[in-house]
């Protein structure tokens, strides 16, 4: 004869169910997410940009460079000099390559320092180097 208990105890046994495929895929799914999305960096400052009626949107893979009203320059929310722009575009250009450099400068900044940024950005090798601007109204 054969035991009733017995006989239940090996069902509930034999019907348990593996999660170890399971888990795999949710860690390859994981992974793959991680490596295929992208981050923002933003230069790190908040500027009042001025307007302009041609402003277009462009892609969020860029390296932002911001310049203030007092003229500091921030990149990757960070102060550098102006001397070391150059050498900060060329690491993004190597992380990213072929990456659109923009410049957020504010408003009241001098010219003279967003030309300078301008040139380090296409010294260090930047292809598309274009100044940030509010749309006009």
């Amino acid at each position: 004869m054969t035991d009733p208990v017995r006989l239940i105890t090996e069902q509930v046994e034999e019907s348990q169910i593996d999660l170890t495929p399971m888990l795999d895929v949710v860690f390859i799914m994981l992974i793959f997410f991680i490596v295929t999305s992208t981050f923002v960096k933003e230069s790190g400052v908040d500027v009042s940009r001025p307007n302009a009626d041609t402003a277009v949107v462009t892609e969020s893979n860029s390296i932002q460079i911001g310049i203030t009203s007092s003229n500091q320059i921030f990149m990757d929310k960070r102060q550098v000099d102006k001397r070391a722009v150059r050498a900060n575009v060329e690491r993004g250009l190597a992380e990213n390559p072929g990456a659109a450099v923009v410049i957020v400068a504010d408003a009241d900044s001098k010219t003279e320092t967003l030309i300078e940024v301008m040139d380090q950005s296409r010294l260090a090798g930047a292809v598309s180097v274009s100044v940030a601007a509010d749309k006009g109204y």
